[in-house]
C-alpha cells in the first residue's frame, strides 16, 4: 500500500516538475526573444529605418522588463534607445515616461549600470533644455557627472567617460546661457583628456576630443567678448584635430559667429561632401536643416549670391527628394511593422494553443492518476473491510455455538437437579426453538411470554437473567430474532426491509440493533456470509 502511495506522489511531483520546467522554458524564451528584438532594433537603427527600430526597441524593453535582473544592461539600453527615438520624433512625454521609470529603478540599485544611468540622465537634460527648464537641466547634468564618477566598474574607460560627461554638461550650460559655467566644465573636460592620454593608446581619439574642446572654447570666448583670445585659440588648433562632420560643424559655427563667412562656407561644403560620399541618396529633412540651410546662410552673408541661388535650387530639389524618400520609407517601414505584427500574432496564437494542449494533457493525466488512486483505494478499503467482517462473522458464529451448547447442556440435565429459574428458562428455550418461531412476533414481550408459559412475568425475567449472565428479556428475544435475520440474509435474496419485518423488528430499529450486535451492517453481513 505504501509503495503505491509513493508511486502516486512521484507521478504528482513529476507533473509539477514538468509544469515548472515549462514555466522556466517560457521565461527563457521571453529572454531570448527580447534579445532577438534588441538585435533587430540595432540593425534597423543602423539602417536609418527608425520606425521599425523604435518598434523593436519597445518590444525588447518590454521583454527584458519581465525580469530586468537577468540582464540589466540590455534592459536599460533598450529603454534608453527607445526613449531617444520617441524624443527625436517629438514624443517628449513618452520619452520622459520611459526615462523616469528606468531612473526610478536605478535608485539604490547597485546592479543598475552607471553608464546607462548617465546616458538616461543626459537625455533627460536634453529634453529639459528643449522645454526651457534650464535650472533643472543643469542639475541633471551634475547628476550625470556624479553617476560616472561613482562608476568604479568602468576601469580605464572612466576618464574618457568623465570627459564625455563634462563636454556635454558644458553644452547644457552654454544652451542655458551660462557661458562661465560652460567654460568651467570645458576645463574639467580638458583635464580629463590629459589624464586619459596617459592611460590610453588611442591617441587619434584623444586628439579629436581635444579639437572639440578647443573649438568650443573658441566659440565661448567669442560670445563672452574675448574675440582676440578666441581667434588665438582657434588659430592654434592643428587641422589634424578637426575630424569628422561634428568637428567641421563646430569650426563652421565659430567662423559664422566671428563673421568669417567665406571660411565657414568652406567647412559647410566639406560637411556636405562628406555626407554625399556616404548617404547622398538619402536626403532627409534633417539633412537639409543641418547641411544645406547653414551653408546657404554662409553664402548669403559672404555675399556669394550666385552660389546661394544655386544652392537654393538644390534645396528645393532636396525637399522634393526628401518628401518622396520619406513617403517611401514610411510606407516600407509600416509594411514591415504590419507583417511583423501579423507573424507575432500567429506565433502567439500557436504558443497559446500549445500551452492549452499541454495544460489539458497534464490535467487529463492528473485526473486519470487521481481516478486510478481512488479506485485502488476503494478496492483496498473494501478488501480490508471484507477481512474484518469475516473475522467478526467467525467470532459471532463461535459465540452462538457456545451459547447453544450451554442451552443443550441445560436441556440434557434431569429436571430434579435444576433450579426453579433453570426449569423456567429451559421451557422458554423450548418455546423459542419450536417451529412456530414465536420470537418473530413484534408484540412478543415479557408479559406475553409469561402468559404462554402460564407463569408470572417476574419469574420469566429472573429466569432469563439468571441463566444468561444478566440479559434482559428484550435482549434475549432480539438474539433469536437476529440469528433468524442473519440466516435469511445468508440464504435468501429478500430485501433487508422485508427480512427485518419477518424477523420481528421494526424498520427503524433493525439496522441499529443489527450493527450494534454484529459490528457490521446487514448488507455487509449478507456479502461476507455468501463468500
Amino acid at each position: 500500500m505504501k509503495q503505491r502511495i509513493y508511486i502516486f506522489i512521484l507521478y504528482a511531483v513529476l507533473a509539477l516538475m514538468t509544469a515548472c520546467t515549462h514555466s522556466s522554458e517560457t521565461k527563457d524564451d521571453k529572454s531570448s526573444s527580447a534579445m532577438a528584438d534588441y538585435q533587430r532594433a540595432l540593425a534597423y537603427d543602423q539602417g536609418w529605418q527608425m520606425k521599425i527600430a523604435e518598434h523593436y526597441y519597445k518590444k525588447a524593453y518590454q521583454g527584458f522588463a519581465q525580469n530586468p535582473a537577468q540582464d540589466w544592461h540590455h534592459y536599460t539600453d533598450a529603454g534608453y534607445r527607445w526613449a531617444c527615438l520617441r524624443f527625436r520624433r517629438g514624443d517628449t512625454e513618452g520619452a520622459l515616461n520611459v526615462i523616469t521609470e528606468l531612473l526610478h529603478q536605478a535608485e539604490g540599485n547597485e546592479a543598475f549600470p552607471k553608464t546607462n544611468e548617465a546616458a538616461l540622465l543626459m537625455l533627460m537634460a536634453e529634453i529639459q533644455l528643449q522645454l526651457h527648464q534650464y535650472n533643472e537641466a543643469r542639475l541633471t547634468g551634475q547628476k550625470v557627472y556624479e553617476a560616472i564618477e561613482q562608476n568604479a566598474d568602468n576601469g580605464n574607460r572612466r576618464e574618457m567617460d568623465m570627459a564625455w560627461a563634462c563636454i556635454n554638461i558644458s553644452d547644457i550650460h552654454h544652451t542655458s546661457g551660462d557661458i562661465e559655467g560652460a567654460m568651467a566644465w570645458l576645463d574639467r573636460c580638458a583635464q580629463g583628456l590629459t589624464l586619459a592620454e596617459r592611460e590610453h593608446d588611442d591617441s587619434l581619439v584623444i586628439e579629436e576630443w581635444k579639437g572639440h574642446v578647443a573649438l568650443k572654447q573658441s566659440l565661448y570666448l567669442l560670445e563672452s567678448g574675448h574675440a582676440n583670445e578666441a581667434q588665438a585659440t582657434y588659430a592654434a588648433i592643428p587641422r589634424s584635430r578637426l575630424m569628422e562632420p561634428l568637428g567641421y560643424r563646430e569650426a563652421a559655427d565659430y567662423l559664422m559667429a566671428a563673421g568669417r563667412y567665406d571660411e565657414a562656407a568652406e567647412w559647410y561644403e566639406r560637411i556636405d561632401s562628406t555626407y554625399l560620399a556616404t548617404d547622398g541618396a538619402k536626403m532627409t529633412f534633417d539633412n537639409i536643416a543641418t547641411r544645406l540651410s547653414p551653408r546657404y546662410m554662409a553664402y548669403r552673408k559672404a555675399g556669394r549670391n550666385a552660389d546661394a541661388l544655386v544652392l537654393a535650387d538644390s534645396v528645393c530639389a532636396a525637399i522634393d527628394s526628401a518628401l518622396v524618400w520619406q513617403k517611401q520609407n514610411d510606407a516600407a517601414e509600416l509594411a514591415v511593422i504590419y507583417q511583423t505584427h501579423e507573424k507575432e500574432l500567429a506565433l502567439n496564437d500557436a504558443r497559446s494553443e500549445t500551452r492549452i494542449h499541454r495544460l489539458l494533457l497534464a490535467t487529463a493525466i492528473l485526473i486519470i492518476l487521481l481516478i486510478g488512486y481512488l479506485f485502488w483505494r476503494t478496492r483496498t478499503y473494501n478488501k480490508e473491510l471484507l477481512e474484518k467482517n469475516r473475522r467478526l462473522l467467525a467470532d459471532i458464529e463461535q459465540r452462538e455455538r457456545e451459547e447453544q451448547q450451554t442451552i443443550e447442556l441445560l436441556k440434557a440435565k434431569p429436571e430434579d437437579v435444576l433450579t426453579a429459574e433453570q426449569q423456567i428458562f429451559r421451557r422458554i428455550c423450548d418455546l423459542m426453538d419450536s417451529s412456530e418461531r414465536i420470537y418473530t412476533d413484534t408484540n412478543l414481550d415479557r408479559s406475553r411470554l409469561a402468559q404462554l408459559l402460564g407463569t408470572n412475568e417476574h419469574y420469566v425475567t429472573d429466569a432469563i437473567s439468571a441463566c444468561t449472565d444478566g440479559k434482559s428479556v428484550n435482549a434475549f428475544l432480539n438474539e433469536y430474532r437476529l440469528r433468524y435475520a442473519a440466516r435469511l440474509l445468508a440464504t435468501t435474496s429478500d430485501s433487508i426491509t422485508v427480512i427485518a419485518e419477518l424477523s420481528g423488528f421494526s424498520r427503524s430499529s433493525f439496522f441499529r440493533i443489527f450493527s450494534d450486535a454484529y459490528g457490521m451492517s446487514p448488507s455487509d453481513y449478507r456479502r461476507v456470509a455468501r463468500k
